[in-house]
C-alpha cells in the first residue's frame, strides 16, 4: 500500500528578528561564518563514500546531501535488500542509508514549493545484471518494485529520520523524464519512455507532459512526438514569461502549458545536446542588469543525426563537439555562437556558482552517454577518454577568452556517464558517481564509484563576508531589506560595496549531466558606506514574478569583490503550493557613501546613482533620517 507524504518542515537552526527603519521584516538568518581553509584550493578532496553510487544528486538541507541510485547490488543494506538511496552530512562526512522504495533507475527531480523533494519516474524491477525481476512487485533479490509510475517524496531533515515515501502514482510509465518547477510551486512532468533503451523509439515513447500535484491525464508534446529516438531527459526551463523552454534531439520549442500550445524556434546549432548526446546545459544567471532575461546556454554534446541513433557502430570512439551556444528565447527564436570548449566533451555538467561563474566538470572526449554490449564498447561504456580536468566559464571575460582552466587541477576519478554534480552551502562543489555499468562492477575500465569529491574554486580560501539581516523568507515584491556588512566584510575598502551582489540560487537536481530546477536570480540593491568602513545594502525582494524565481527553497549568498557569503537557506514565496502572491518592489534609497579618511580603489557604479556625503556629521544624520535609512534597531537576542 502506498505511503502518504506528510507535510514538510523547513527548519533554520539560527535566527533573529530584527526592527529597521520602523519596519518589521521577520526572522532573519544569522549567517554561519567562514569555512575552513582547504589544502585542495582550485583541486578536488576526496571527501565520503555515497554507499549508493550517486546517478542522481541534491542538496536538501543546508548539511544534507541526497543521493538516489539505480537498483543494483549495492554492498550497503537497508530491509534485507541492497539500498540505492543514501543521505551523505557535510558537517561529519558520514553517509546513511535510505529507501527509495521501487526502481529509481533514471528518475527526474525538482523540489516543490513547499519545500518537498520529488523524485519520480524509473524502470521496471530488476535482478541480477538489471535483468527484468520475475515479480514486479517485489521480491529477491532486490525486492524494487516497478518505479515506472512512482512518484517518491522526501521532506530532508537532519536528524536522520527522514526517508522516501510515495505518492499518488503516475497514469502512465515514464523512464527518462524531466522536471521543472512552476510559478506556482507546483511540478510538470516531461516525456519519457516506457521500458528503456540506449535511445527511445516510437513502441514504447511517452510523448507527453502532466503535473504534479496532478491536472488530470497526460497531455500530448508536439515537439516531444517529433524528435525521436533522441528526446529522452528533454531539457526544460520555466521562463519569466511563464512559458517553459523545451530542447529535444535538434528542435526547439516554447510550451504556454497553460492553453497546451507549441511554438517552434529554431533548431539547435552544431550538436545534439539532450541524453545520450549529453551535452551541458544551464540557464544564465538573471540579473537587474540584464533586465531578468533568460539565456540559456548548450556547451558540448555529439553531432549525431537521427539515423545514427543506433548500436551497430564503433560510438564510443566517436568525438565529443566542442560548440557551445547560447539563445534567449524570450528576445530572439534563434541561437548565438559563443566560445567553444577547450576540447569536445560529452557528459560535462555545468554548475552555476554564486560569483556568477560557470564550472564545467566530469565526462569525457569521445563518444556519449549510455552502456551496452557490443564490439566496440570499453567495457559496457559508450564513452571513453575521461576529461579530468575542469573548465570554468566567465561571461564578463572578453569573447574568445571566457573558458579558462588556469590554475585548476585534474581529479583522479573518472567521471562518466551517470556521474552528478551540485553546490554546496560554502560555495564548494561537490561531485559523486559514474557507473557505465548495467549491475554494480567495480573492476571493469570505468567501474561504479562510490567516492565523493569536493571542487574547491578560486575562492574559497577567502575571507568570507558575513551579512546581517538577511530574512529567512523572500516575497515577490513588498518592502526592501536591509544587510548590514562590516568593514572587514569589504575587505577595508568601502568602495568594494558597490561590487556587492546578493544571489538566490537554486542548485538543482543533478543527474545525466543536467540540474534540473537549477537556477540564480541576482536581487536589485542600493548601498549606504559608512565613516567607520562599514555599510548597509538596501535589497529588494524577488522580481513581483514568481516565473523569475519559482517558489521554494533556495541557498542566498551576498558576494563581495567576487567572493561569497556562506549561503543561507531561505524560502522564496508562500512555503506552500498555490498562486503565490505579488506586489511592486518598493523604491529603494538613493545609494551614498560617506569619505572615510582613507580609501582606496576604484569606483564602480553600483545599481543606483552614487552620492558623496561630505557634509559636516550633523548635516548627515538629517539626511539619513530624512532618507528613513537610520533609526534605532530594536534587536530581539537570538533564540539559538
Amino acid at each position: 500500500m502506498p505511503r502518504v507524504a506528510l507535510a514538510p518542515s523547513v527548519v533554520f537552526l539560527c535566527f533573529d528578528f530584527h526592527i529597521f527603519g520602523g519596519r518589521a521584516f521577520g526572522l532573519h538568518l544569522r549567517p554561519r561564518g567562514q569555512s575552513p581553509h582547504t589544502d585542495f584550493l582550485n583541486n578536488f578532496e576526496v571527501v565520503g563514500n555515497s554507499y549508493a553510487s550517486a546517478q542522481q544528486v541534491f542538496l536538501g538541507t543546508l548539511d544534507k546531501v541526497y543521493i538516489v541510485d539505480k537498483t543494483e547490488n549495492n554492498p550497503w543494506q537497508i530491509n534485507d535488500h541492497p539500498a540505492w538511496a543514501s543521505e551523505w552530512s557535510i558537517s561529519s562526512r558520514q553517509t546513511r542509508v535510505m529507501d527509495a522504495v521501487t526502481n529509481s533507475f533514471c528518475a527526474g527531480g525538482t523540489v516543490l514549493g513547499n519545500g518537498t523533494w520529488l523524485n519520480v519516474g524509473g524502470n521496471e524491477a530488476v535482478t541480477y545484471g538489471g535483468a527484468a525481476a520475475p515479480s514486479q512487485a517485489g521480491g529477491p533479490p532486490y525486492d524494487d518494485p516497478d518505479g515506472r509510475r512512482s512518484i517518491r517524496l522526501l521532506n530532508p531533515c537532519d536528524n536522520g529520520n527522514c526517508d522516501w515515501i510515495l505518492g499518488q502514482p503516475m497514469t502512465t510509465a515514464r523512464w527518462y523524464p524531466t522536471l521543472e518547477t512552476l510559478e506556482d510551486g507546483s511540478a510538470i512532468i516531461i516525456g519519457g519512455c516506457q521500458w528503456g533503451g540506449y535511445v527511445n523509439d516510437a513502441s514504447q515513447d511517452n510523448p507527453t507532459y502532466e503535473f504534479f500535484p496532478t491536472r488530470g491525464q497526460p497531455i500530448i508534446s508536439s515537439i516531444l512526438q517529433n524528435t525521436l529516438p533522441a528526446n529522452l531527459y528533454p531539457l526544460t526551463w520555466l521562463l519569466p514569461s511563464g512559458k517553459l523552454f523545451i530542447q529535444s534531439n535538434w528542435k526547439t520549442a516554447l510550451l504556454d502549458y497553460s492553453q497546451n500550445l507549441e511554438t517552434p524556434l529554431s533548431d539547435v546549432p552544431n550538436a545534439v545536446r539532450v541524453y545520450p548526446a549529453s551535452g551541458g546545459s544551464v540557464m544564465l544567471p538573471m540579473t537587474p542588469a540584464n533586465n531578468y532575461t533568460a539565456s540559456i546556454m548548450f556547451c558540448g554534446g555529439s553531432n549525431i543525426t537521427p539515423d545514427r541513433w543506433t548500436e551497430v557502430w564503433d560510438i564510443p570512439h566517436y568525438p565529443a563537439s566542442s560548440s557551445c551556444v547560447q539563445i534567449s528565447p524570450e528576445v530572439s527564436s534563434s541561437y548565438e555562437e559563443v566560445d567553444p570548449l577547450p576540447e569536445g566533451r560529452t557528459m560535462g555538467n555545468l554548475i552555476l556558482l554564486p560569483d556568477g561563474r560557470i564550472l564545467c566538470l566530469n565526462g569525457a572526449k569521445l563518444g556519449t552517454a549510455g552502456y551496452g554490449n557490443t564490439t566496440y564498447t570499453i567495457g559496457q561504456s559508450y564513452a571513453d577518454q575521461p576529461i579530468l580536468t575542469p573548465v570554468i566559464y566567465d561571461s564578463s571575460a572578453p569573447a574568445g577568452s571566457r573558458w579558462s582552466r588556469d590554475g585548476l587541477n585534474p581529479s583522479n576519478i573518472d567521471r562518466m556517464y551517470h556521474s552528478s554534480a551540485t553546490l554546496l552551502p560554502d560555495g564548494s562543489v561537490l561531485v559523486a558517481g559514474s557507473n557505465p555499468n548495467s549491475d554494480v562492477n567495480t573492476f571493469a575500465t570505468y567501474p561504479t564509484e562510490y567516492r565523493i569529491e569536493i571542487f574547491y574554486p578560486s575562492y574559497y580560501n577567502q575571507r568570507r563576508p558575513q551579512p546581517q539581516g538577511l530574512p529567512n523568507r523572500m516575497t515577490y515584491g513588498g518592502p526592501f531589506f536591509n544587510v548590514s556588512l562590516t568593514a572587514a566584510d569589504l575587505f577595508g575598502n568601502i568602495d568594494n560595496i558597490q561590487t556587492a551582489k546578493v544571489v538566490l540560487l537554486r542548485t538543482g537536481f543533478s543527474t545525466h549531466t543536467m540540474n534540473m530546477g537549477m537556477r540564480a536570480v541576482e536581487l536589485d540593491y542600493s548601498f549606504l558606506g559608512n565613516p567607520d568602513g562599514s555599510g548597509v545594502l538596501h535589497v529588494s525582494q524577488p522580481p513581483p514574478n514568481p516565473a523569475i524565481m519559482p517558489p521554494g527553497p533556495a541557498l542566498a549568498f551576498v558576494v563581495i569583490n567576487g567572493v561569497p557569503s556562506i549561503g543561507a537557506q531561505v524560502m522564496v514565496g508562500s512555503g506552500s503550493i498555490g498562486q503565490q502572491s505579488t506586489s511592486p518592489n518598493e523604491p529603494l534609497p538613493q545609494s551614498a557613501i560617506t569619505p572615510q579618511q582613507q580609501s582606496q580603489g576604484p569606483t564602480k557604479k553600483g545599481p543606483g546613482a552614487s552620492v558623496i556625503l561630505g557634509q559636516a556629521n550633523g548635516n548627515l544624520v538629517q539626511w539619513l533620517r530624512m532618507a528613513g535609512v537610520l533609526t534605532a534597531a530594536l534587536v530581539i537576542p537570538s533564540l539559538c
